[in-house]
């Protein structure tokens, strides 16, 4: 056994390269904003409680039972909690990968912090079952999701930096304050969009009554979301220009105006939503914008805080270089 291979553990799994870790951690950021869009599906398809309780399906089975609620409804709710599964197989194979590879405590904390994101996702959404899927306990499953869109937005740049290299802070100042002005901003259209959605008529589950909303006026909701969204934007677009003078790289540059992009394109989702009544195919499509905007604002904010330099670049550790290295010689002799 090599020097490499007695430093890196795991060692009996497949050695995963930077381009086979960045695949992953791709996959793990689609399926963190994929179940919050598929969450979406539950609420405006009134199918929060097609299980009624957790972690089982209803009393005494895991699995839908015939007759206890609509079988439609028993349908996406029960599909809804099987992704949960898929996540957590997706953020295990990054969290192994990461750690066979012998990356950098920074990458392997946050592939853990995506599973354990996902275990405590899935004790949230059980809570909101248990209490009949009050507006307040939907909030609190949706924000944390957002949250973990971010982490893995993180995961998959810092994933493609050599951990060899050096911390480059890519941002001046100004832009570093700015960039993080724009990722507050994020927060609180998000925050504001829960409310509207708590106050709102999709509640998750047909027996949810208009009392058990916010009860708070869903107009002037609207109009404080639609104002932290316009703030979004603006600081967002005076970061691109500020990238631009800066003479950024493009790869930033362009990922600066994909933001402002979506960000246009999601606040015109939510203005046709406001004019026309809620429609539920486009909520949806609302919650799908969020989560790609979460997901460019993390990756934009990251690429401030480069590791640039070093020079390994097969695995991105340099034992596990020197592993991959010593195999592909073995190989070629």
């Amino acid at each position: 056994m090599s020097d490499a291979d007695r430093k890196l553990p795991l060692s009996f799994l497949p050695l995963p390269t930077i381009g086979a870790q960045k695949i992953i951690a791709l996959l793990v950021l689609i399926a963190q904003a994929g179940i919050a869009v598929t969450g979406s599906v539950v609420r405006v398809t009134g199918s929060g409680l097609g299980c009624d309780t957790w972690p089982q399906c209803h009393p005494g089975s895991f699995t839908p039972v015939g007759g206890a609620a609509p079988w439609l409804h028993q349908a996406i709710e029960f599909g809804n909690r099987l992704l949960t599964f898929v996540l957590v197989a997706l953020t295990l194979a990054l969290f192994l990968a990461v750690l066979r590879a012998g990356r950098r405590k920074a990458i392997v904390v946050l592939a853990f912090l995506n599973g354990l994101g996902v275990m405590v996702q899935a004790i949230i959404g059980g809570i909101s079952v248990l209490v009949d899927l009050k507006w307040y306990a939907v909030a609190l499953h949706f924000l944390p999701s957002m949250g973990l869109v971010w982490l893995a937005g993180m995961a998959w740049v810092k994933i493609q930096e050599p951990d060899d290299g050096h911390e480059v802070r890519v941002y001046a100042r100004p832009l570093r304050q700015l960039a993080a002005a724009s990722g507050l901003a994020l927060v609180a259209t998000l925050v504001t969009g829960t409310m509207v959605t708590g106050a709102g008529p999709h509640a998750g589950d047909a027996s949810v009554l208009p009392e058990d909303r916010l009860q708070l006026p869903i107009a002037e909701l609207s109009h404080v979301h639609a104002g932290f969204m316009y703030l979004y934007l603006g600081l967002s677009v005076g970061l691109v220009f500020g990238l631009i003078a800066q003479n950024a790289e493009p790869a930033l540059r362009k990922w600066g105006w994909w933001l402002v992009a979506l960000i246009a394109a999601q606040g015109a989702v939510g203005m046709v939503q406001y004019w026309s009544g809620v429609p539920e195919a486009l909520v949806p499509v609302h919650v799908a914008g969020s989560g790609a905007l979460t997901a460019v604002t993390a990756i934009v904010w990251q690429l401030g805080w480069r590791h640039a330099g070093g020079t390994a670049t097969a695995t991105g550790s340099p034992d596990g270089d020197a592993e991959y290295n010593s195999h592909s010689a073995r190989v070629t002799a």
